[in-house]
């Protein structure tokens, strides 16, 4: 049998490099696991594509393993795939694209969508610095940006006719992301009764000001943002990327698709969006306990 034999000629390898006893074990273990994964697709070691090998590692999300063990999976994935393209037993690794996951990475803090609205509401619409205040709220929220993707936009980024927002990301990547009725709301109130008074007479090419007419510190903003916390009486951490997680949980709760949002948030691997979909399930499953009839029977 094939897979045997690649898992026989991997451990050998191990061997001869001198390799602990005990890793050549994990190793083993985890392949074993891959193969099991596999084996329900009807998927061998050498036909398996990337996106089996990252759904792979969605299923161990899903099972609560620490980001240690899964780390610890796709480095046995890396390794043994590496063994078999330079023994050419595979045409392409699809283990090049797979990224460790961050230490001690835990699942994000997100805000429903009330929490959200109330925390937005609380920017006072009738100041300079209130309109700012919402526009910033409403595009972490509306548009899933980072706070330094924010703070630094420039009025030619903003595409209001389109709707579209232009991103320069992570790694330079620039990427068009839309937003909606409320945001785009909150920008045109603010280009006309804010900004210009907060500007004054200097001029600017960004789209957020701090007091003086500058560029909004991202400390600067999350002073502003404490504020508008406890004034809402949220009693949960809320940071930028708070917004952020949360439009990207709330877009899959509502059946966005997985893709999207990937493409929404601008990252590279799907596998760090996957984390969402995560969220997304512990979420249906409390739901399920608390109201579905046979949860409530003791």
């Amino acid at each position: 049998m094939a897979e045997e034999k690649f898992l026989t000629d991997f451990e050998n390898s191990l061997l001869a490099r001198g390799q602990e006893l005990n890793t050549i074990h994990s190793y083993l273990y985890d392949l074993k696991q891959l193969y099991l994964f596999l084996k329900e697709r009807n998927k061998t070691f050498n036909s398996a594509a990337k996106d089996d090998l990252k759904d792979f590692i969605q299923k161990l999300f899903d099972l609560k393993l620490s980001p240690t063990s899964i780390n610890r999976k796709i480095s046995s994935m890396r390794a043994f795939y590496t063994f078999l393209d330079q023994n050419g037993e595979i045409a392409t690794n699809p283990t090049t694209e797979l990224e460790f996951l961050k230490a001690g990475r835990k699942l994000p803090n997100i805000l429903t969508i009330d929490e959200v609205t109330r925390i937005i509401e609380s920017a006072d619409k009738k100041t300079p610095l209130g309109l700012r205040d919402r526009v910033c709220l409403e595009l972490l929220y509306g548009a899933g940006l980072r706070i330094s993707e924010l703070l630094n936009l420039k009025l030619s980024d903003i595409r209001i006719d389109e709707g579209l927002i232009s991103v320069i990301g992570k790694g330079h990547k620039e990427r068009l992301v839309p937003f909606g009725k409320k945001a785009l709301n909150a920008i045109e109130e603010y280009l006309k009764d804010g900004r210009p008074k907060i500007l004054k007479k200097k001029t600017s090419q960004l789209l957020i000001l701090n007091t003086q007419g500058r560029k909004l510190s991202r400390m600067g903003f999350l002073k502003i943002l404490r504020t508008y916390r406890i004034k809402s009486g949220v009693n949960k951490r809320v940071t930028p990327h708070t917004f952020r997680h949360s439009f990207a949980t709330h877009l899959l709760e509502a059946g966005a698709d997985l893709r999207v949002v990937q493409e929404l948030l601008g990252h590279s691997d799907i596998s760090t969006t996957q984390i969402y979909t995560h969220i997304d399930r512990e979420y249906l499953k409390e739901i399920h306990r608390q109201f579905h009839p046979r949860e409530q029977e003791d």
